[in-house]
């Protein structure tokens, strides 16, 4: 798969989009690739993924207009509808997914970004939802996810006026978590990811069904959703030696996703 790059390394997956020349904008050759990747991500090795752009200048730059330029209405909404499935699979992936987010973050590149549990930028990140300002609306849902991370009023200001935001704007609102020097980004992210891959993997798994489950119902039916994946995880042999450990003040010697 030419367009996407993806390594596997300390329980730590890497998935690269690689179209650095169209600034890694995203075609339906490039979606169908995120998704044969994932389908190839073992599970049972591999407790973090992180997803990022090839290249200095762009993480992803958008969808690709030439593509979509002459679509007609059926087709947009397959296209729509692909890029939603693929989004939607990332943001339920079983493990915690984090974007390390490089130079332009526009359109669909700012959309697969919110799909991911965690965003870090470099400084010289740009995200923005310009379509209307091509007479479309966002697509691959953008205009869900950014209302529910940063409010509603925040969002409609950025959909509505296709106003680019710079990487500390950014971090002001709550798109992203952290703002690094560019040269420094990567290595942040497989830090946080060693930081997430080191505890129960069980156990962080089933934190993230917990929030994604328990924010689509209300908190009586969340709790419940919560009570269930917490008893869950005391059928592990993680939490056995997580909680031995604990009372035997040692060190856990390693969980085992198991």
């Amino acid at each position: 798969m030419g367009l996407i790059e993806y390594q596997l390394k300390d329980q730590i997956g890497i998935l690269t989009i690689n179209r650095p020349k169209a600034l890694n904008a995203l075609n339906s050759e490039v979606l169908e690739e995120i998704d044969k990747t994932l389908d190839q991500v073992d599970l049972e090795n591999t407790r973090v993924l992180i997803l990022t752009g090839a290249g200095e200048k762009s993480f992803v730059a958008g969808a690709d207009i030439a593509e979509m330029s002459n679509l007609s209405k059926e087709e947009g909404e397959a296209f729509g509808k692909k890029g939603n499935d693929i989004f939607r699979r990332i943001e339920t992936f079983p493990i915690p997914v984090i974007a390390a987010v490089n130079g332009f973050a526009l359109g669909g590149g700012c959309e697969i970004a919110m799909s991911c549990d965690i965003r870090i930028c470099s400084e010289n990140a740009i995200f923005g939802q310009p379509e209307v300002g091509l007479g479309i609306t966002p697509g691959f849902g953008g205009t869900q996810r950014l209302a529910r991370i940063v409010g509603v009023g925040k969002a409609k200001e950025m959909i509505y006026t296709a106003a680019n935001i710079k990487a500390e704007e950014a971090y002001r609102i709550g798109l992203v978590n952290a703002v690094y020097p560019k040269e420094e980004l990567m290595d942040q992210a497989i830090k946080m990811a060693k930081k997430i891959a080191r505890n129960a993997p069980i156990a962080v798994r089933a934190c993230k069904k917990a929030i994604n489950d328990g924010l689509q119902v209300d908190m009586d039916s969340a709790i419940e959703i919560e009570e269930k994946l917490f008893g869950s995880c005391f059928e592990t042999q993680d939490q056995r030696e997580g909680m031995s450990a604990f009372l035997e003040k040692r060190k856990v010697e390693a969980f085992h996703n198991r």
